[in-house]
């Protein structure tokens, strides 16, 4: 229950932690398409911890294995699964919240859910699972390219230093150029500065992504409750750690007159387009043929190298001890997963938009 995303793309994440492996089987994958080893592992390397002393110092490779659904070179339309071994465990780094509850964590809920958690890293509810998230979307990515669709987040705000440019003013390509993952290279560096510091004091802080999404052909989606941008925010909401999701001109939008934020259309080389675009590319729930353009609010780590009051699980009062080797800023990590998500969920609708036409 819940390890599992998407109708016809439909991909089933496995393991947890500190467990032998984590992985992913993919249902639905197109027969034919040309597996880009060398591309899924870069995209695995976006994510994999350790990349500088702003990220958590686990020493993961992340290498990934292809366990069937590939054969010379091309995937063969059975499913598709890829598994990456943990190589770094320290499991005796948990084994002083055993049975206490780590504030803003899900040590309380799983236990009351399950009557049982995995208390080394969270288990299943630890952010190492993303990494067969972004192994899935890696392919997605694959699928989504051959027709022209391009994926594109980048850090957009850390704590209150925000990046005010607009994402059409920003080279894009520079975002993997620096440790924050923010395309612009001098607030790159303030970004950068401000986590270090944050991480010297033991503390933790949180930001936005922004995230774009260029070449969708106009009629991706569905009425009513499979909205895309719907579904777009259910894919981001079930990013560790994320607190909010808006897309278009979202909650800035609500500022605006109607004749402001409405969207003129026109037409240019024979082609339905929109003057302004405060839609974000979605109208009605089904793509408009614009960027889509959204932004995913992240809270700040809730692991910190701090002493916290709790309780544990007999209901005593406690001290949390912060140990361990934690982010102390989860963005840039997080960059690659929300570019995953969004792939996963892309590829989705372009397979079903495929169907409608059969």
């Amino acid at each position: 229950m819940g390890s599992t995303y998407g109708k016809i793309f439909n991909i089933s994440t496995f393991g947890e932690s500190h467990g032998k492996a984590i992985g992913v089987v993919i249902d639905g994958c197109p027969a034919g398409v040309d597996f880009d080893e060398a591309f899924i592992q870069s995209e695995l390397d976006k994510r994999k911890p350790g990349q500088s002393r702003i990220t958590t110092q686990r020493k993961e490779g992340d290498s990934f294995q292809v366990l069937s659904g590939v054969f010379e070179g091309k995937t063969t339309g059975t499913p598709l699964a890829l598994v990456i071994f943990n190589e770094d465990q320290r499991s005796k780094d948990y084994s002083h919240i055993a049975d206490k509850y780590r504030p803003s964590h899900a040590d309380y809920t799983y236990d009351v859910k399950y009557g049982i958690r995995d208390y080394r890293g969270g288990g299943r509810s630890s952010a190492r699972e993303t990494a067969a998230r972004v192994a899935a979307g890696a392919v997605a990515k694959l699928v989504l390219q051959n027709i022209g669709v391009e994926i594109k987040a980048y850090v957009k705000q850390v704590g209150r230093l925000k990046l005010e440019k607009d994402y059409a003013a920003l080279n894009l390509d520079l975002r993997f150029e620096n440790a924050v993952r923010c395309p612009d290279p001098e607030m790159a560096q303030k970004m950068f500065d401000y986590i270090d510091d944050i991480r010297k004091q033991g503390d933790s802080i949180g930001g936005v992504i922004s995230c774009v999404a260029t070449g969708v052909p106009a009629g991706w989606g569905e009425p009513a409750f499979d909205k895309l941008h719907a579904e777009m925010g259910k894919a981001m909401l079930s990013i560790n750690a994320v607190k909010g999701f808006e897309y278009g001109s979202g909650f800035d939008g609500t500022a605006l007159l109607g004749s402001e934020h409405n969207d003129p259309f026109t037409l240019e080389e024979g082609k339905v387009k929109t003057k302004s675009n405060h839609a974000g590319g979605i109208l009605g729930g089904i793509s408009s043929g614009e960027d889509i353009y959204f932004n995913v609010a992240f809270k700040p780590t809730a692991t910190i190298m701090r002493d916290q009051e709790s309780v544990n699980s007999s209901g005593e009062s406690v001290v949390v001890s912060g140990k361990g080797r934690h982010d102390p800023c989860v963005l840039p990590r997080a960059v690659p997963i929300v570019e995953a998500m969004t792939a996963l969920v892309l590829v989705d609708f372009y397979l079903r938009s495929r169907a409608d036409k059969l």
